[in-house]
């Protein structure tokens, strides 16, 4: 147990870091326990002060802020951390949602733990969860994604390694890249069911549900403005195999022809998960305890098979 650090923090004081979570879009879902946290603190740190300020100014909170984006130099991280070692209070916002789910607050989270510093999240708004709750969609698994690469060659790439994965995905995108995504996505996956979620909890809000070449074509017709999330069918409910059919296999065995626990961990391997995750997700799909799946891990390590090379 020497190396597991217990964190009880709902009472904690002095020195603590609030991720807190922001509208999406609507202001009635900006918690009461969120406006007391950021009226009480030190410092908020924000992705982009002026999102952040406009925000606070209806509510007539006028703690200080202080900038921390995807461009903030070490500098500004280590003087937040400074902070909340000399026993400051710091709430970590971003412009929209909960806070380091795709944004550059992750970094913020990881240095103020390394530091010994409570991390208590005040929960809020999330645009891919709220995406994958009205998608129809199996809600477990799904895997978040967040942003595709830019450049084509590495989002094919990207698509690839993910299209094997039996998880709900679950995209966020940017407008004016919607369409080149969806083309990519209905080449790499084929005819899966997906939804398009723009400007959830906004006046213009709206959902798209069909098949991916025909939200493609409706993409193309229709330019989307605003905020995107996409969330795509997983491997499995795409190739009909996610129900057994009754007297099928038992647990742990697929049928002929369905993936087998060691493609499905090269897969994971290869989409990025460490090695732990990796093995504990299939068996938790194939039946399996997690020792054989460990033991398949390193199997697949001996035999030179991974993918990658498992970071964990």
């Amino acid at each position: 147990m020497a190396d597991v650090h217990v964190q009880k923090s709902f009472a904690a004081t002095g020195g603590v870091l609030y991720v807190v979570g922001t509208p999406i879009g609507h202001l009635d879902d900006f918690t009461r326990r969120a406006q007391s946290v950021l009226a009480s603190v030190d410092l908020i740190a924000a992705e982009d002060t002026r999102v952040t300020r406009k925000l606070l100014q209806a509510y007539g909170i006028r703690t200080p802020l202080v900038s921390f984006h995807a461009h903030s130099g070490p500098g500004r991280l280590q003087a937040l951390v400074e902070r909340l070692v000399s026993g400051a209070s710091v709430a970590l916002v971003t412009d929209a949602g909960m806070p380091a789910i795709s944004d550059p607050g992750e970094v913020l989270v990881r240095a103020a733990i390394r530091a010994g510093i409570p991390v208590v999240p005040i929960p809020g708004p999330s645009a891919a969860i709220a995406a994958l709750s009205v998608s129809g969609l199996p809600a477990t698994p799904f895997l978040f994604v967040g942003f595709l690469p830019r450049r084509p060659a590495e989002r094919r790439e990207r698509l690839t390694a993910l299209k094997p994965l039996p998880f709900t995905l679950v995209f966020y995108e940017a407008p004016h890249r919607l369409s080149a995504t969806l083309r990519d996505l209905a080449d790499v996956f084929g005819p899966r069911s997906a939804v398009v979620a723009r400007e959830m909890t906004k006046r213009h809000e709206t959902f798209w549900r069909g098949k991916l070449p025909d939200l493609w074509a409706l993409a193309e017709k229709e330019p989307p403005r605003g905020e995107i999330t996409l969330v795509v069918e997983g491997a499995e409910a795409a190739d009909g195999r996610r129900a057994a059919p009754a007297g099928g296999a038992p647990a742990g065995e697929e049928s002929p022809g369905a993936e087998t626990p060691a493609e499905a961990l090269r897969a994971l391997l290869a989409a990025g998960f460490s090695g732990r995750d990796a093995a504990r997700a299939v068996a938790e799909r194939f039946g399996l305890s997690r020792r054989t799946a460990y033991r398949l891990l390193a199997d697949l390590d001996r035999s030179g098979a991974l993918i990658r090379e498992d970071e964990d």
